[in-house]
């Protein structure tokens, strides 16, 4: 069970001498129990109401103890946990931090000494990178909380920038490109009285870097806040890391009851134009341009969005951003799209035939360790019949099952297949025969590819092609590969 234990002390009095006048004299004396603890014998300990953070990517649970104490003060906290707060006498404590069951008397993985003192509420955060050395390194901050008193209808917002990896940033709340943060280092924070922001609605928050020029590199849509609300957003996890891993960067909103939960990234997509006869395209979502002038075969910048879902509109492009005044060539849904998650929406089929213009969006979910190759099929080539997909050799094709069965709009599984090293040749045949309808040889894969391969084009047309799109590094591209003669 994970809580915060109250820490018991034995606070001893001092004999009252009386004295010839007839007035007594009370001592106090400072001393040290056998926690290391250093106590205040007066008749009234002096207390704050301390609670902890675990803020530290990639640290296990924990235990906390005080230094010689048998018993842990925090047990089994784990990263995007927070204690309750409780009631500690001031003084140094020194803090042991083990693996979540360890035995007490093994050696800590990390020691600190924290100072309790003063009449407000302390919240301490597990920051930095266990083992990690320099500005990186491990390290428990105490803040001491002072929040100004929230004017009706809003909330009071404390945030922290704890993210290791990260640069200092400027935030951005509205993300309306007028940053009203700037400079903030890891281990900074916004100031104990925190930023007021309109409660009873969702937040957008851009996240800002750069030495010279300040570029957008993230952004975050909170939940609504409530009113009066007094809460943390600790910047945290690793920008290396993806947005739909633990330990990606995200932020942690921590409330006067504990964590609420993490607030992943915004999700971000791409948009590849495999639409058979279609123009040059400019999509739109409202009256904001997401893609301008994609042709076939093209894949646009990412694009990031609040989580939800999205009316797309296509046009044939024209020269600007602004929505041209007439009906759009195509409207298209997207499906909800989730915070941490990056999605490629496929533009297929055909404006003057069937099936018609279409999205079909997936989600990038490749697994693995980067030790092999990873590849993902999507059929979306319109006139193609239902295929198998696999290897070639002497003509014979060896269908893979994960790419067999396959129909227009389908997709093979979201963590890829793994696929040794090498130069393979691929061959693309109607389902359940041997004979490739099109082969395409020498494709090289290297460890750590994440590929998707797209079928797409038009094979009455005579322009079907695989549209290799490369997931392993950010941003994603695209290379067209036709078939063998």
């Amino acid at each position: 069970m994970r809580t915060l234990l109250t820490l018991s002390l034995a606070l001893t009095m001092t004999a009252c001498n009386g004295t010839d006048d007839g007035t007594d004299d009370t001592t106090d004396d400072a001393v040290t129990d056998d926690t290391g603890m250093t106590e205040d014998t007066g008749e009234v300990a002096e207390v704050s109401a301390v609670r902890v953070v675990h803020a530290s990517p990639g640290a296990p649970p924990v235990d906390v103890y005080v230094a010689g104490s048998a018993d842990p003060l925090i047990s089994d906290l784990a990263y995007g946990e927070t204690t309750s707060f409780t009631d500690l006498p001031h003084g140094s404590y020194d803090l042991e931090l083990r693996a979540a069951g360890s035995a007490s008397d093994s050696a800590p993985a990390y020691t600190q000494t924290v100072e309790v003192a003063g009449d407000m509420p302390i919240t301490v955060v597990a920051h930095g990178l266990l083992g990690g050395s320099g500005a990186e390194a491990f390290t428990l901050t105490p803040f001491v909380e002072d929040f100004a008193t929230p004017a009706s209808g809003t909330a009071r917002v404390r945030i922290l920038h704890a993210s290791p990896t990260a640069p200092a940033v400027a935030i951005d709340v509205g993300n309306d490109g007028t940053p009203e943060l700037s400079d903030v280092g890891y281990g900074a924070d916004s100031g104990a009285a925190g930023v007021e922001l309109p409660a009873g609605e969702s937040i957008a928050i851009g996240i800002w870097a750069g030495e010279t020029s300040l570029s957008r590199v993230t952004s975050f849509t909170t939940p609504a806040l409530p009113d009066g609300g007094e809460l943390w957003v600790i910047a945290t996890g690793l920008l290396e890391d993806l947005a739909r891993e633990e330990t990606g960067f995200s932020l942690l909103a921590v409330a006067p009851t504990g964590s609420i939960g993490f607030i992943k990234q915004d999700p971000v997509v791409y948009a590849l134009h495999a639409g058979a006869d279609a123009p040059a395209v400019d999509i739109f979502a409202g009256t904001t341009e997401l893609v301008d002038n994609a042709a076939f075969g093209d894949i646009s910048a990412p694009v990031r969005v609040p989580p939800g879902s999205y009316d797309l509109e296509f046009y044939a492009h024209t020269v600007g951003s602004t929505k041209p005044g007439v009906s759009p060539a195509a409207v298209q849904s997207t499906p909800e799209l989730a915070a941490g998650e990056r999605y490629l929406a496929i533009a297929t089929g055909f404006l003057s035939d069937t099936p018609a213009f279409q999205l079909v969006p997936i989600a990038e979910g490749f697994e693995g360790d980067g030790s092999d190759a990873r590849l993902r099929v999507v059929h979306a080539s319109p006139d193609a019949p239902t295929v198998d997909i696999g290897t070639v050799a002497s003509g014979v094709l060896t269908p893979v099952a994960d790419f067999s069965g396959a129909s227009f709009g389908d997709a093979s599984a979201a963590g890829g297949v793994g696929l040794p090293t090498g130069s393979y040749d691929i061959g693309v045949a109607a389902a359940n025969s041997t004979s490739p309808l099109f082969t395409f040889s020498g494709l090289g894969l290297v460890a750590g590819d994440q590929i998707t391969a797209v079928a797409a084009g038009s094979v009455t047309a005579g322009e079907f092609q695989l549209m290799l799109v490369d997931m392993s590094a950010e941003p994603w591209g695209v290379v067209a590969v036709t078939p063998d003669l």
